[in-house]
């Protein structure tokens, strides 16, 4: 089986595009293309039901973990009951989002764009140690240029890194952890001992910083030097024009603790100091003239600071997807498209072929097809779906024969050869029919 570096498993179409594109692709007649389609009707129904099994255990888990539950559990958990749910979110995580082909995201790359700035011009600080679990994942890498503002009427073409999804799951230490740091939990922007799940479209890569909500920004030493720098020669003037008011107001000082050669030093006269009103009002419009420039200085920063926070707010706002319960709901749908989706290829591909095919040749048949096909280019997961046809077993029953009687046979074999083989339509459709009328046992 090829490996492709640049490719992924991801299937970019529908599952019944896929369907009805192997209808169309004329190997079947019109009585096999109605049995193909009535064993993919009962197919995605069985792995429908399968995940809304996953998708209860993880409501049943969650609860303890969700920040914004709207409905309470009736028994709080033990320590070991706690420990024990978040180990099957987090299992059940990890299931149901490789399911739907996502690619774990390495912290390396994390931690590369806390260093870097893509298309928000800020610095950035993520404390990791805040986290008792950290996981993301992605799909879709894939670069893209846009134009960058520069200065008055000059735009800069930049080619940027996208990542087309990214799901983030953070589960956040106790409320003691942050307390033993001095911090206030009121002034957090999260709880500290629940789980947040975040789903986003289009985030650059040098960017997924910003998802973090404990990630605390600062400004660039381009932006610093341009405030530091006029502050500078903006200070200057204003010390050299109120300089003999503070020379005044020294001098009052030492003529309050009667230091007459300092005062001389400074060729200043006892009756300049003698009357208060001067040296108050040289003091106040010191003050004035400094503290109005502090002022226009600080205003000027927070300007830049809401600026900044607007970037964020902007770029997460909208291109947001999901959050904490719904993630779970969307990453549910979509690891059921894709499991029904492989499958159906699969079975398919071994039904259509006139020759047996073994994983190695059938990985790159499908390939081949949904290149010529569609024009995409992926890089197949042969082995989860050719295990899941290989564990879906059943009884096919004939008329006159009893289930007793009868083994339980799989969907897909291989020989002594390698080569896979699968039952064929009226068999399959038998077996999956077995296994869905099976799955409730009442009596």
């Amino acid at each position: 089986m090829a490996v492709y570096e640049n490719r992924e498993a991801f299937i970019p179409f529908r599952r019944t595009d896929i369907i009805e594109l192997c209808l169309q692709d004329g190997q079947l007649d019109a009585t096999e293309a109605e049995k193909f389609q009535s064993f993919c009707e009962i197919l995605s129904a069985y792995y429908h039901f399968r995940f809304h099994k996953t998708l209860e255990i993880i409501k049943d888990n969650y609860i303890a973990f969700n920040p914004n539950p709207d409905v309470k559990a009736l028994n709080q958990p033990t320590f070991e009951q706690y420990e024990q749910m978040q180990s099957k979110v987090i299992d059940e995580f990890r299931h149901i989002v490789e399911k739907a082909n996502y690619i774990p995201l390495s912290k390396s790359i994390v931690e590369r764009s806390l260093a870097a700035k893509s298309l928000i011009d800020l610095e950035t600080h993520v404390n990791f140690n805040d986290f008792d679990q950290f996981l993301c994942y992605y799909r879709g890498d894939i670069d893209k240029k846009i134009f960058v503002k520069k200065l008055w009427f000059w735009q800069e073409e930049k080619t940027i890194d996208i990542l087309e999804r990214v799901v983030l799951l953070i589960k956040f230490k106790d409320a003691a952890y942050f307390r033993a740091q001095d911090v206030k939990i009121e002034d957090l922007k999260f709880t500290p001992g629940k789980m947040y799940l975040y789903f986003y479209k289009n985030i650059p890569k040098l960017d997924i910083d910003l998802l973090f909500p404990n990630v605390a920004t600062s400004m660039t030493w381009k932006d610093r030097l341009l405030f530091g720098i006029p502050a500078i020669g903006a200070a200057i003037p204003l010390l050299l024009k109120a300089l003999p008011n503070l020379l005044l107001l020294i001098a009052a000082i030492l003529f309050f603790f009667n230091a007459q050669p300092l005062m001389e030093s400074l060729n200043i006269k006892n009756g300049q100091v003698r009357d208060v009103m001067p040296v108050l009002v040289a003091t106040l419009s010191l003050a004035m003239t400094l503290g109005g420039f502090a002022f226009k200085q600080y205003t000027n920063y927070k300007n830049k600071k809401i600026k900044f926070q607007k970037d964020v707010t902007d770029t997460l706002f909208f291109k947001n997807l999901a959050n904490n319960t719904s993630v779970f709901q969307m990453l549910i749908d979509l690891a059921e498209e894709e499991e029904c989706k492989e499958i159906i290829l699969v079975y398919y591909h071994l039904l259509t072929s006139k020759t047996p095919l073994n994983p190695q040749q059938l990985d790159s048949r499908i390939e081949n097809w949904m290149e010529n096909k569609l024009g995409t280019m992926i890089d197949f997961d042969i082995q989860g779906p050719l295990k899941n046809l290989e564990n879906i077993r059943g009884k096919v029953i004939h008329n006159g024969d009893t289930a007793e009687n009868k083994p339980l046979i799989p969907l897909l074999t291989y020989d002594n050869q390698g080569f896979c083989h699968v039952l064929p339509l009226d068999d399959a459709k038998a077996v999956i029919d077995y296994v869905w009328d099976n799955a409730f046992h009442f009596s």
